[in-house]
């Protein structure tokens, strides 16, 4: 098993920065990869970012340029650096472990990022 802790959401002005943090715990040699879902109100979620085992990165077209995601090996920590943040950026962001050789997702518990005047 993974567990996995969120951190690092809230409300920012457009055209601000946030940093979200997801820390795993367990089985951390069970996880391939790392990364970050979002869902809107009414909307399906949808892949942000993610970095696998051996550092490639993925990024969705709509936060390219504008997002990043890293991680500390050291800490069991993936980050994901959001600049120049949109109104259409509002949604929880989940968090995700993949299983090693498998399909399966482990989730963080989301954290809400808001983008408002």
């Amino acid at each position: 098993q993974v567990q996995l802790v969120e951190s690092g959401g809230g409300l920012v002005q457009p055209g601000g920065s946030l940093r979200l943090s997801c820390t795993a715990s367990g089985r951390i040699s069970h996880i391939s990869g790392m990364g970050w879902y979002r869902q809107a109100p009414g909307k399906e979620r949808e892949l942000v970012a993610s970095m696998m085992r051996n550092g490639d990165t993925r990024y969705a077209d709509f936060v390219k340029g504008r997002f990043t995601i890293s991680r500390d090996n050291g800490k069991n920590t993936a980050y994901l650096q959001m600049n120049s943040l949109e109104p259409d950026d509002t949604a929880v962001y989940y968090c995700y472990a993949r299983g090693l050789g498998t399909s399966y997702l482990y989730w963080g518990q989301g954290t809400q990022v808001t983008v408002s005047l």
